[in-house]
């Protein structure tokens, strides 16, 4: 026997605005919060929820009292699945994109070892044609890297394998480790890039459009001339055509994934103490770290693989590119440089670039690379790991001592981030971002033994995610706050102490230096904002100081 349904399109448009409140909200809701976004009366609330949880369309989380999408739309989508002409839903993003681009637009697959073209757009004017049917090479064009980079990893060496990496023109990529590298940068930052590596004169950025067995059942990629897609504009289009494969494979039954920053406001101190002293533009700088022999702060670009070398006191940044992803750099006794990269903890000479192995904690972990990273009061290097592409918790968290030695500490991380002690070294500080958690331990300074685990700070989704972390001489814990546009310190005991609100959606890391280690550096990022926000934003990726009253707490370095 059926439930009893309230009638007319009146109650079906209720039930299916509650349904998108249920499928929309970034974390499961309550009842009492359900009904106060339906703005619905209680009684008819209440029946339309009880008909939605009888035909399976929402489900009750009993032990949290919270309510999330029922197995019916599981159910339903194996049915849009089996039928699904991914053509035809990606049509109006073609054409859509074609226009707000301003560029060519195709829609491609993998054939074989090569990637086909199965549908295009161009815009009117001068513009790059591709011919649909037509097939090309998958190591040198940003569809074919989009399709080797988001497949299963036992495919994706398997494809590795059958490649020829012929030469197409001088930017070519012809050796193996190089297009491994390039390929784990794409993970990383969610859509490949193509600078004239197929064709002179012609750049191209792809991202997946990805199936319900989560590989990649085509691609969406934008071609234009290298002197109008070029650096500056090639990566927001990379966004575009993410959320633009999102909202197709959402046409097949799945639900987008938003990535915007919450909107701007105003909630601490004025942005007026602040100041923009390097306007550099980095997709994703992070990790900065105060080099006191050198007097000089170092940095990272993650998603523009480089480390940098900035001094505060002429405004000079040296730039050292190291062909590969390195998301931290750890200053060591005697002048050296360790940095943490795609493929481990590495010897980093400046000068050179040459990057010389030390240790890789994670050497048979394909799909995970290091995250953050930094010496502790022990004299060991603490690093954090994650998935790539931040889509399972599979990071953890290591020791590392002189010798090489690595020890697992924690596990079942998503992204592993921001680390720190307390002046005394007895307080361990630890981010897992996507739950927007802030740890504290035990810690014991001169073994670094770590117990009593427990929540220092946490940070709702709609207020941003926690990022980089650093503790200053008080025992305060400062904190970026990743598309929440401000910093923050909280006191030793958890409580909110301050907030110094940023010009930019995605402050990402901080660090005290100068002599007296005085003044908190921070670093952006861009990578993935929408061009809305970028206008409103322009210096988001630039590297940021501010003179917050507080010393920042004593930094260690290795002795490796």
């Amino acid at each position: 026997m059926k439930p009893e349904t309230p009638g007319g399109t009146a109650a079906l448009a209720k039930g299916l605005t509650l349904l998108d409140m249920v499928a929309d909200a970034p974390e499961p809701l309550r009842f009492a919060e359900l009904l106060r976004a339906s703005g619905l009366p209680k009684p008819t609330f209440a029946r339309i929820l009880r008909t939605l949880i009888a035909y399976g369309l929402v489900r009750q989380d009993e032990a949290r009292g919270t309510y999330v999408l029922g197995q019916r739309f599981l159910e339903m989508s194996h049915k849009v699945w089996e039928s699904f002409d991914l053509v035809s839903a990606a049509t109006p993003e073609l054409e859509r994109l074609a226009a707000e681009l301003g560029e060519t637009v195709a829609l491609c697959r993998l054939d074989g070892t090569m990637t086909q073209y199965l549908a295009e757009r161009s815009p009117n004017g001068l513009s790059v044609r591709v011919e649909v049917g037509r097939r090309v090479p998958l190591h040198c064009t940003a569809p074919g890297k989009a399709l080797l980079a988001f497949q299963d990893p036992a495919v994706g060496r398997a494809l590795l394998d059958r490649l020829t990496l012929d030469l197409q023109t001088p930017k070519t990529i012809t050796t193996l480790d190089a297009l491994q590298a390039d390929l784990t940068l794409t993970r990383a930052r969610g859509y490949s890039i193509s600078y004239e590596e197929h064709l002179p004169g012609v750049n191209s950025v792809a991202a997946p459009v990805m199936g319900r067995d989560n590989t990649p059942m085509g691609v969406l990629v934008a071609l234009g001339p290298s002197s109008r897609l070029d650096s500056s504009n090639i990566h927001p289009a990379g966004r575009e055509l993410i959320a633009a494969a999102r909202r197709i494979t959402g046409a097949a039954g799945a639900v987008a994934i938003s990535s915007r920053p919450r909107p701007r406001s105003a909630t601490g101190r004025p942005s007026a103490e602040l100041s923009c002293i390097l306007p550099w533009g980095a997709q994703l700088g992070e990790s900065p770290v105060w080099h006191e022999g050198e007097n000089a702060l170092y940095w990272v670009d993650i998603l523009h693989p480089a480390v940098h070398r900035f001094d505060p006191v002429t405004g000079r940044n040296e730039t050292c590119e190291t062909g590969k992803l390195v998301s931290a750099v750890i200053p060591v006794t005697e002048g050296r440089l360790l940095v943490a990269s795609q493929d481990g903890v590495e010897w980093l000479d400046f000068a050179s670039g040459r990057l010389t192995p030390f240790v890789s904690p994670e050497a048979g972990i394909a799909d995970n690379r290091l995250n953050d990273a930094k010496c502790g009061p022990d004299g060991a290097i603490w690093v954090g790991s994650m998935r790539i592409d931040a889509s399972k918790p599979t990071g953890a968290l290591y020791r590392i001592n002189a010798n090489g030695a690595s020890e697992r500490k924690e596990g079942g991380i998503i992204v592993s981030n921001g680390l720190g002690w307390s002046p005394d070294g007895r307080t361990f500080y630890f981010v897992d971002t996507v739950p927007g958690l802030i740890h504290a331990y035990d810690c014991d300074p001169a073994t670094g033994a770590l117990s009593q685990r427990r929540e220092f700070a946490r940070i709702p989704v709609s207020d941003g995610r926690p990022d980089g972390l650093a503790v200053d001489a008080e025992g305060g814990v400062w904190c970026a706050i990743w598309d929440g546009w401000c910093v923050r310190r909280y006191l030793p005991n958890g409580k909110l102490d301050q907030v110094i609100d940023m010009p930019v959606p995605r402050p990402s890391s901080i660090a005290f230096g100068g002599p007296d280690l005085s003044t908190l550096f921070i670093t952006s990022a861009r990578t993935r904002l929408p061009a809305s926000t970028l206008a409103d934003a322009p210096l988001s990726g630039g590297l940021f100081s501010c003179r917050p009253g507080i010393a920042g707490a004593h930094i260690s370095l290795f002795e490796g």
